[in-house]
């Protein structure tokens, strides 16, 4: 049964129902990608698909807009996966369970996918309706945006004439994004070495967090179970732990929500006396951003265990706790704009190796390579290494925009007052596209999108509804 059919804009909620019905995480984008490929052949549209699964889409212009130039509609195909603890589904396999909640679409006990189901949607929706007056459209589809932009970073765009580009991958209404920071994805790998034992051991947990998105959201101050859990093992070295294992988070651009790590000791009374004080600490000083944090301990029944040797676990400890996090550097040219940061997204033991992957991000490419060598001083000094994925370059403000103008006259005569307009600290592929595209005039908008990347994260239906509105207006205005 479908759940937004009743609701509006209806043939936009129908196709975005649709992409949730198909699993599309990062990495798995095959089977949305050839929905798309399949919409347009039964719209007789020209399209084109590429070994990254990416989908460019063209419609030719609409009676009266044969003289415009093409525009580009964009926004990309894959979503960041994560559930609540117990939630059955598996997000690789099955599609999302919709719900309607006044306002507010969520899917039950998952990530929504709004970012940038949404997106997609839209462009289908405008590609199915020949009563849309509009430019030649180019609607181009990305994938693994989520996990580096990597989908745009291999687009061909030799054959793509639009160099006017609406990036429907926004999260917040009545704000035109017009720059953003350039990122890169830089993994630590801290080789290990092992002994087999037989003991006892201690699961420790950091739990409960608030999480979010590592770009649009670090300036929040909020915790990170990843490098919450750093501070934990160091204050338990008085206890005399030994590591066997050390795993949290699930994207390296979201906020990691729980951590866990697998560890011996030789004073268990003590274990447990400072994990109570880490947790009162913890929350203390995170009371106002992560009010439902705890740090509790669980102990095992003796078995065979392969752990860390003291001097592997003392490098693994010392890892986690010198590692630089949050925000870096803010800007002095905007105010209130993040200007340089990282994020301990995903943090992973092997037998031989503790993995530690990182969202760098920086509007100024100096320091995002600042924030790769620290790592890389910080590995080397403790045997490990460092390797980078992903680099995409920052997009950089204009000072002139014919289509930002016109984009803020549309929603000034809609809305009743001016639109924001704001470089963002989060990563879009509109920088990455304007340096393939020289020339290239761009905005990022979209609907209220709130708590992406986690089980939390909804869309506010009247929200798409003036969205959408505003995206026809300004198609229509384009010629």
């Amino acid at each position: 049964m479908r759940v937004l059919e009743q609701l509006e804009p209806s043939r936009v909620l129908r196709y975005f129902e649709d992409l949730c019905a198909i699993p599309h995480g990062s990495g798995h984008t095959k089977a949305i990608s050839d929905y798309c490929v399949r919409f347009a052949k039964d719209h007789g549209l020209s399209c084109r698909q590429d070994g990254a699964n990416n989908v460019i889409i063209v419609k030719e212009a609409a009676p009266g807009y044969e003289s415009a130039p093409t525009v580009i509609l964009q926004g990309h195909l894959d979503m960041v996966c994560e559930k609540i603890p117990g939630c059955t589904i598996d997000m690789e396999k099955e599609g999302l369970c919709l719900t309607v909640d006044g306002d507010l679409v969520r899917a039950e006990g998952t990530t929504l996918g709004s970012d940038d189901g949404i997106a997609v949607a839209m462009a289908l929706a405008v590609l199915d309706d020949d009563d849309i007056s509009h430019p030649r459209l180019e609607v181009v589809l990305t994938t693994d945006e989520e996990i580096g932009m990597l989908g745009a970073a291999a687009l061909d765009t030799a054959s793509m004439e639009g160099r006017i580009m609406l990036n429907l991958d926004s999260e917040e209404e009545g704000v035109f994004i017009v720059g953003c920071a350039g990122g890169v994805t830089a993994e630590c790998n801290l080789p290990v070495e092992r002994r087999e034992e037989r003991a006892a051991t201690w699961a420790i947990t950091v739990d409960g967090l608030t999480g979010g998105h590592s770009g649009s959201e670090i300036d929040k101050g909020r915790a990170m179970s990843n490098l919450l859990m750093g501070r934990v093992l160091y204050a338990l070295r008085e206890a005399g732990v030994r590591l066997v294992s050390v795993e949290g988070g699930l994207k390296d651009n979201a906020i990691s929500r729980t951590t866990t790590a697998e560890v011996t000791c030789q004073d268990a009374g003590a274990l447990s006396k400072i994990v109570a004080d880490m947790e009162e600490v913890l929350q203390r000083e995170y009371a106002k951003t992560d009010p439902n944090l705890s740090v509790r301990w669980r102990q095992n029944e003796v078995h065979d265990v392969s752990l860390m040797t003291e001097k592997s676990t003392a490098a693994a400890v010392c890892m986690l706790a010198c590692f630089p996090k949050g925000v870096q550097v803010m800007s002095r040219e905007i105010p209130g704009l993040v200007q340089t940061s990282l994020n301990l997204g995903i943090l992973r033991t092997e037998p031989t190796r503790v993995t530690a992957s990182f969202c760098v991000r920086s509007s100024v490419k100096s320091q995002k390579r600042m924030l790769v060598e620290r790592l890389m001083c910080l590995m080397e000094n403790l045997g490990g290494t460092v390797r980078c994925s992903g680099d995409y370059p920052a997009w950089e403000y204009e000072e002139k925009s014919p289509l930002r103008e016109l984009m803020t006259e549309v929603f000034a005569a809609q809305y009743g007052h001016p639109p924001r307009v704001e470089v963002m600290h989060s990563g879009v592929e509109c920088g990455l596209l304007s340096d393939k595209l020289p020339g290239l005039d761009c905005v990022s908008f979209g609907p209220e999108l709130r708590d992406i990347h986690t089980p939390r994260e909804n869309m506010s239906l009247s929200s798409v509804r003036r969205t959408w509105a505003l995206t026809l207006e300004v198609l229509r205005r384009l010629r």
